[in-house]
């Protein structure tokens, strides 16, 4: 795993190599082994890499690599079926100097030009620059699991694959991007294209860029797409097979590494499946790390433990305390955009104690998002059979529940009255708002006038909304997934993943995103992904039996994340009114300081619960004192 960084010169300012020196020097956490630049002759092109080792840890792994002396290339992933390609390009006469998969990008690039991802197994982004035709060639893989972040002016195009790099080059002015922070507010992410930076952009997954040196034009396009529209008709005990022997593949060919190995285990279904099918393919114990709370309902050790005992792992565990608020500060240097997932906190620090046993960790990233795992999924299942009785729910049982909700002070009834009033939205719409952060409403509440006004007619549900329509599918469960794999997978998700993990010099895999994985799932019907009202994820704890506990397959879903509301109840209250209430944090000009003043009160004296509301104010004042009040980089 790796960092890349690239400049490109539309004018006769030729790029220096202490420029892409200095945009190496932002991220060298992501790449600690060993670095290295590459200036073109006539100073039009300068590309950038930070490598971590992981496969082939000779000199020969080197990049930036040349191939044919015709092509440079900065690669950041793994290409798990390389070797297969090479062993395909090798009888079409191609030589490797190395065993890196890195090369073998290179002779598909030859081969096949942008038809090359298309024979792509794994994660990545990467830059391909070809002297001969004076082009440079961006990708990023399927799922979004690599980051690529790029700023294009008539001058120059800056790429990195975290955007503290580009801060490093005088062509960038920063300025924060309002309409960012307005969609944040309610997605707690930044959504792509958008960074929270003006200008600079995120590549959406399974797109590439193609940059014309010549001419100055971008071409931008998307590879692949998941399809939801084409099923399969298979028995349960049909597909259970077809799972778990397609999951074993996707296991298996992530575990081939140089370094040492491991996996990240929560004790949930996923992580338990991962490290149960690594255990058939590993001669030693494997090593595992679990983090747990002091908080009996967000602390599930325990179930840990006994994957743990059944597979016979090398196991190790450590406990998050209040105190790791104090990281904060660094985790918003990190994510560099305003990013609030509540379980950022634990997989940090799973993370490092990971990092100090192995260099690679497996995950269960994507379990959830193939086959309808999380609690939203089995919300929309109910609302789609709940409309069914519309006109009682507008006559009875809305009025009661807006009662409810303004005459007692709990979470339960103001989210019942949520989700009372999102029926009255079309399905996709109905979907957005289970997974928001700050509602429409609220923001109006929060915002001053003046930041109200600009946004008034902004839709951010609309965002996730939209991508109902090109599922492919008329299934509304099956356009929910693939909402959720074009926004909150890649933005959410897959951020989390790269950034905590690369903050620790840490290779996170992911055997449920292997995309022929996917492909697979896309076709299960989605009848066999939720059973009934909110039986979730059917078909994979089915798959499961007898391989896991039912202790783990059929326990209560608890989601990592961490005690955030009662930290904010208690150790972290005065740290967050200190914060949010300053005369800084109140002269942007964005939040009336009665309403944050109210949040804050009520979440401590009501049953209210407004943490996710609270840390997502938290992360955008940090944000900003980090990258615009001290003008770091």
């Amino acid at each position: 795993m790796c960092g890349i960084t690239g400049k490109l010169s539309f004018i006769d300012k030729p790029v220096s190599r202490s420029e892409i020196e200095a945009m190496n020097g932002a991220i060298v956490h992501r790449g600690p082994d060993d670095g290295g630049t590459y200036v073109s002759p006539d100073g039009k092109v300068g590309l950038g890499h930070r490598r971590l080792s992981i496969i082939d840890l000779s000199p020969l792994g080197h990049q930036p690599m040349r191939y044919l002396d015709r092509y440079e290339i900065v690669f950041n992933g793994e290409i798990y079926n390389f070797q297969e390609k090479r062993e395909m390009l090798e009888k079409d006469g191609y030589t490797f100097a190395s065993h890196s998969d890195t090369e073998v990008i290179l002779a598909l690039y030859d081969k096949y030009g942008k038809d090359c991802l298309q024979h792509l197994r794994g994660m990545f982004a990467f830059a391909i620059y070809d002297k001969r035709e004076q082009t440079l060639f961006c990708a990023r893989d399927r799922v979004g699991k690599k980051p690529f972040k790029y700023y294009v002016d008539d001058n120059v195009f800056l790429f990195a694959s975290e955007l503290k790099a580009i801060l490093t080059q005088s062509e960038y002015h920063r300025e924060p991007d309002s309409l960012a922070l307005h969609h944040y507010l309610t997605l707690r992410y930044v959504p792509a294209p958008l960074t929270g930076f003006v200008g600079i952009k995120k590549l959406e997954p399974a797109h590439f860029l193609l940059v014309d040196l010549k001419t100055g034009k971008i071409e931008k396009e998307r590879y692949w797409k998941l399809d939801y529209s084409e099923k399969l008709d298979l028995s349960e005990g049909e597909w259970k097979q077809k799972i778990m022997e397609k999951l074993e593949e996707a296991v298996k060919i992530r575990m081939v590494s140089d370094v040492p190995i491991g996996a990240f285990l929560s004790g949930g279904i996923d992580s338990s499946a991962v490290v149960g099918l690594m255990s058939r393919h590993s001669t030693a114990p494997v090593k595992t790390f679990s983090i747990g709370f002091n908080e009996e309902k967000y602390n599930e050790l325990p179930y840990a433990k006994t994957v743990s005992e059944l597979f016979k792992t090398e196991h190790t565990e450590f406990i998050v305390e209040p105190k790791a608020m104090e990281v904060m500060p660094l985790l918003v240097r990190h994510f560099e955009e305003p990013f609030a997932d509540k379980s950022m906190i634990p997989t940090y620090y799973v993370s490092k104690l990971t990092r100090e046993r192995v260099t690679v960790a497996l995950s269960g990233d994507g379990g959830d998002e193939n086959f309808a795992g999380y609690a939203q999924h089995g919300i929309f299942r109910f609302s789609l059979i709940y409309d069914r009785v519309r006109f009682l729910h507008t006559l009875i049982v809305l009025p009661v529940v807006r009662f409810l909700a303004e005459h007692i002070e709990t979470t339960f009834f103001l989210r019942a009255y949520q989700f009372a009033k999102t029926m009255a939205e079309p399905p996709a719409h109905r979907y957005a708002n289970y997974m928001c952060y700050f509602t429409d409403e609220e923001k109006r509440d929060v915002y001053t006038d003046d930041f109200r006004r600009r946004f008034a007619d902004v839709d951010s549900l609309g965002i996730i909304a939209e991508t109902f329509s090109d599922s492919g599918s008329e299934d509304r469960l099956d356009q929910a997934l693939f909402a959720d794999f074009t926004t909150y997978l890649p933005d959410d998700l897959m951020v989390k993943a790269d950034i905590t993990t690369m903050a620790a010099s840490l290779e996170s895999r992911s055997p449920f995103l292997d995309h022929e994985f996917l492909e697979l799932t896309a076709k299960i019907p989605s009848r066999l992904k939720i059973r009934g009202i909110n039986n979730r994820k059917y078909i994979l704890k089915k798959a499961l039996e007898g391989f896991l506990p039912d202790g783990i397959l059929y326990r209560k879903k608890m989601g990592f994340a961490s005690p955030i509301d009662v930290w904010f109840k208690t150790d972290l209250r005065d740290y967050a009114r200190e914060l949010l209430l300053s005369e800084k944090a109140l002269a942007r000009g964005i939040f009336r300081k009665e309403a944050i003043e109210k949040m804050l009160d009520d979440h401590v004296t009501t049953d209210i619960n407004y943490a996710r509301h609270i840390l997502a104010l938290v992360v955008l004042e940090s944000w900003f004192l980090e990258f615009f009040d001290e003008k770091t980089v």
